[in-house]
C-alpha cells in the first residue's frame, strides 16, 4: 500500500449517512453494507449540483473520540459550493481544509481491499509516528469509471495534525 501527504481545500459533500462504530461494523450488525446499498438504489450521484459525479466519497466524521468511538459515515458526492442549494433530504457535511495522509489500496475486491487498508491504517497510527490523526474528517474516494468490484483501487485520506 502506498501513502503520501497532501493538503486538501475545504469541500462540501452531500449524501446519505449513518452513525456506527468499528465494533458494530466488525460484527453482524454493521450498517455500512446497507448504507452502500441505499446509496446505489437512490442514485445519489444524479443531484444537479454534484461536481464530478464519477467520484464517490465515503466520509468518516463527527468522531466521538478516536477509532474506538462512534462516528458518522456519509456516502455521497462533492457539491459545487457556488450552486443554489437544492431542496433535498440528503445530508450535507463540510470537510475542513486539512493535511491528509493518503493511503492507496492494492487492486482487488472492493470490500476486501478497503477493510485490509483500514487495518493497516489503524496499525500504523497505533505505533509511535511523526503524524498524528486529527479525527476532523477522513474519507475514501472511489472512481466509478473504474469501479470493477473485483478489481477496485481506493484512496483513503486520513486527516493529520
Amino acid at each position: 500500500m502506498t501513502k503520501l501527504i497532501v493538503m486538501k481545500q475545504m469541500m462540501t459533500l452531500s449524501g446519505i449517512s449513518t452513525r456506527t462504530t468499528n465494533t458494530e461494523e466488525m460484527g453482524s450488525n454493521g450498517r455500512l453494507p446497507q448504507l452502500w446499498e441505499d446509496y446505489f438504489q437512490k442514485n445519489i450521484g444524479a443531484q444537479p449540483e454534484v461536481v464530478d459525479p464519477h467520484l464517490i466519497y465515503a466520509l468518516y466524521t463527527d468522531y466521538e473520540s478516536d477509532a474506538t468511538g462512534a462516528y458518522t459515515v456519509l456516502i455521497g458526492h462533492e457539491l459545487n459550493n457556488n450552486g443554489v442549494q437544492a431542496k433535498t433530504q440528503l445530508k450535507r457535511a463540510v470537510v475542513p481544509e486539512s493535511t491528509y495522509m493518503v493511503f492507496t489500496t492494492r487492486k482487488g475486491p472492493g470490500f476486501e481491499v478497503v477493510a485490509e487498508a483500514w487495518g493497516v491504517i489503524w496499525e500504523y497510527f497505533n505505533q509511535p509516528q511523526e503524524e498524528e490523526r486529527s479525527y476532523t474528517g477522513d474519507f475514501e474516494v472511489y472512481d466509478s469509471r473504474d469501479l470493477d468490484p473485483s478489481n477496485t483501487e481506493v484512496k483513503i485520506y486520513i486527516a493529520i495534525k
